[in-house]
């Protein structure tokens, strides 16, 4: 069996991603995959097809070929056993089979099919196997990398330091100048800090004068846009254009105070249709430790989730993996080694929910034709970003006392397409797993040091097209 190249093909012959095993000259091996379509007959249940020269054994994954091109003495078995472990490995690689998707991944995909064929022969592994081979971790890489933050910790450390004394040098300048007239003359410097400056949520009315210039400039290819802020100033909405949305309190998260902190983080990846039904819905999560002291990293974590359909979990490679399976308990493999301590987190366990259908969504959508007596209009933060074409709005909160709202705009006759695709942001402090800590497990005698856990969902991106 020699196997000469193996790709992945549109089905006009186009080489996405494509793998020699001998020397091949480009030409050639384009010319080889761009004839490949015209062989393939319309309507046939075959596997391979055959040149003077060579032989192509393929398999279709949706609107593409994964195939091999051999030579005519290869064993047909044997190039079939092969191509099934390819078509196992790619979806692992790129979970969006289409052209875009496998050009992203087309690096990991070509070690994958390294590690499946060697010098034209397959070897003998399997699909866990070969994904294990891919994500092999270097000492040598991760003790520089350790090394390079240590210096990054130590600058930060440092640029603190001084950062501390020019506030106090400051105070003191000012007690002098409280204490007493100044008996030097000149310009004085006035510093500004941050906190000097104050966000208000509801102080948008003052812009109204700005708003009035703005839209009196019906100009060229403004004029459009002047008759949608027209129309926005109609209901009573007032628009800044061209500046940055206001910024949400993100305050950095502060240092932890326990010894031990769990963080649990689930990032969704959602893309709903408008008339209904999904393209896309996945749930990606992590659980990341985070120990301040050595002696408390003697420990194992007990955790809990719910039952769900299409959820899977992987661990790190140094978790007792046979323990988690059998009592989701997350432990080191090696109960002498503590878990890593400092001040950053160390992700433990990693999962994906798949499969959930449209009623698992966080956002639904309810239309009625009912009349409504009363009215409830509250203020909320807008933005027009004319050179994008992007209109947004931002809700601080969403809780129990405003559990549904509508969001409604009228703007001159438009394609409704034109308003398309809309893209949500949020968060939250409920996942979907409804995974958590229920306890500490101490390997050392001694009472178990005392953990905090937090819970986040993210969007990472959430759209209706």
């Amino acid at each position: 069996m020699v196997v000469l190249a193996a790709s992945i093909v549109s089905k006009s012959g186009k080489a996405l991603v494509s793998r020699q095993f001998v020397d091949m000259s480009r030409i050639r091996i384009e010319g080889l995959l761009a004839a490949f379509p015209k062989l393939v007959g319309t309507g046939k249940q075959h596997t391979y097809v055959e040149t003077e020269n060579v032989r192509y054994v393929y398999q279709p994954i949706e609107g593409l070929y994964l195939l091999l091109i051999t030579n005519k003495q290869s064993n047909i078995l044997e190039d079939l056993d092969t191509l099934r472990l390819l078509s196992k490995l790619v979806p692992e690689y790129s979970p969006s089979l289409d052209e875009e998707g496998i050009c992203k991944t087309a690096f990991e995909i070509i070690f994958a099919f390294d590690e499946a064929i060697s010098l034209g022969n397959k070897e003998n592994v399997t699909v866990q196997q070969v994904k294990q081979y891919c994500e092999m971790e270097s000492h040598e890489e991760k003790a520089h990398k350790l090394m390079m933050q240590t210096k990054i910790n130590e600058t930060k450390d440092l640029m603190k330091k001084r950062a501390n004394e020019l506030d106090k040098m400051r105070m003191e300048r000012g007690k002098l100048d409280k204490g007493g007239y100044s008996s030097i003359s000149g310009p004085r410097v006035i510093e500004k800090t941050f906190s000097d400056m104050s966000i208000s949520g509801s102080g948008l009315g003052g812009l109204s004068t700005d708003m009035d210039s703005f839209a009196s400039k019906p100009k060229g290819k403004t004029q459009k846009t002047n008759q949608f802020l027209e129309s926005l100033k109609a209901e009573g909405e007032v628009i800044l254009e061209d500046v940055q949305p206001s910024a949400v309190s993100t305050r950095s998260s502060a240092l932890p105070s326990d010894p031990v902190t769990v963080t649990i983080e689930e990032k969704l990846n959602v893309v709903v249709k408008r008339d209904g039904g999904i393209n896309n819905f996945d749930v990606q999560g992590t659980l990341a430790l985070q120990v301040l002291n050595d002696t408390d990293g003697f420990i194992q974590l007990q955790i809990e989730s719910q039952d769900i359909p299409g959820l899977s979990f992987k661990t790190h490679p140094n978790i007792n993996k046979d323990l988690f399976n059998s009592q989701q308990i997350l432990g080191a493999k090696d109960p002498n080694r503590p878990f890593p301590s400092g001040q950053n987190e160390t992700p433990l366990v990693k999962w994906r929910i798949q499969g959930m259908d449209e009623s698992s969504l966080p956002l639904s959508e309810l239309s009625t034709s009912a009349r409504v007596c009363c009215l409830s209009i509250f203020p909320c933060a807008n933005r027009l970003d004319s050179r994008n074409s992007v209109l947004e709005w931002s809700i601080l909160l969403i809780d129990q006392s405003n559990r549904s709202g509508s969001m409604e705009f009228v703007v001159p006759p438009a394609d409704p397409s034109s308003f398309f695709p809309i893209s949500v942001g949020f968060s939250a402090s409920s996942t979907f797993s409804d995974l958590k800590v229920t306890g500490i497990l101490p390997l050392k005698e001694g009472n178990p040091p005392k953990f905090s856990q937090r819970a986040r969902l993210l969007t990472a991106n959430y759209q209706v097209v």
